[in-house]
């Protein structure tokens, strides 16, 4: 399926009154992509975060929120498998704290498909906050899954600013880059959205950036929250029909807005851009002087957590 339509969250943090109103809320969100013709759903990162509204006790603070969502992570996965299985769509659910056996705790995204199987992305590089104050820990292998849908990988906020995990991807043969953030300053959403449009323009593929919007002062770790959706692509024509946009901005939201961004987008367009585009960046990538090794990537289909 080279060509389909992806669907962008700029998806707001609730307080929730209690797990139905999360499943209705999900649920909603998910038939309103459906309706549009969406096959790939993004949501952003820490937008499970709404679900530490749950427990009063602990909501306001940092490692009791931590603990909450992680508990609640099985039951919110088994609802986006249903959810996937149910329309017959990927989704990539909003990523979530996700504390292991060890103690350890990660900023943990999963992609859903429509047959059941599912992938795990961890973060790889964290943030002062999640270093200094929440104590989350990066993770150490990038993956590239297969899908129905082309080869996808996912570069969670902050690793999108970082080229060689991109360039990674791409050498995998990764076509789409899922770019689920959470920013609170205009400041960071234009970091997260210049290294997304960098790496679309070096990778010659697809972004899809996803953000948090809205404000949550009940919550120590997503109280104010900025950005815009968007769907990226490198900003040259496509030899296999078509062009892109010359900014290459192919869809992209009102800031601020609770609300989907959707675009259409052909994978064979990326195939045919890095043999044949006006510009060759992937190919000529290596010509940089001092072009460094790449980090290590899987890549995988989609499995079983």
């Amino acid at each position: 399926m080279p060509r389909f339509t992806v669907a962008a969250a700029q998806y707001p943090i609730d307080r929730l009154a209690d797990w139905s109103a999360y499943e209705a809320k999900l649920g909603a969100w998910v038939e309103q992509a459906v309706a549009a013709g969406a096959a790939l759903l993004v949501f952003p990162e820490y937008g499970a975060m709404e679900l530490a509204s749950l427990d009063p006790a602990t909501m306001g603070d940092l490692a009791g929120s931590i603990d909450t969502v992680s508990a609640l992570l099985p039951r919110v996965d088994a609802l986006h498998a249903r959810l996937a299985q149910a329309h017959g769509v990927h989704i990539l659910a909003a990523s979530a704290p996700r504390r292991d056996e060890t103690g350890n705790v990660s900023n943990a995204a999963r992609l859903f498909a429509p047959d059941g199987a599912v992938g795990r992305q961890d973060k790889l590089i964290m943030t002062r906050f999640e270093r200094e104050e929440w104590f989350i820990s990066g993770g150490d292998t990038l993956q590239v899954f297969d899908t129905a849908l082309g080869r996808l990988a996912i570069l969670i906020c902050y690793d999108s600013e970082f080229p060689l995990l991109a360039r990674a991807a791409v050498e995998a043969g990764g076509q789409v880059l899922l770019v689920p953030s959470c920013t609170d300053t205009l400041h960071g959403y234009w970091r997260v959205r210049i290294g997304s449009q960098a790496r679309a323009l070096e990778g010659q593929c697809f972004v899809v950036q996803s953000p948090t919007v809205g404000e949550a002062a009940w919550s120590p770790a997503v109280d104010v929250n900025r950005g815009a959706a968007a769907i990226y692509g490198p900003p040259d024509a496509a030899p296999a029909g078509g062009a892109m946009p010359a900014d290459g901005v192919l869809a992209i939201g009102e800031e601020g807005a609770a609300q989907w961004v959707f675009a259409t987008i052909d994978t064979d367009h990326v195939d045919a851009l890095r043999c044949n585009g006006g510009v060759l960046n992937v190919a000529h990538w290596a010509e940089q002087p001092g072009a460094m090794p790449l980090p290590p990537v899987r890549v995988v289909p989609l499995g079983s957590l």
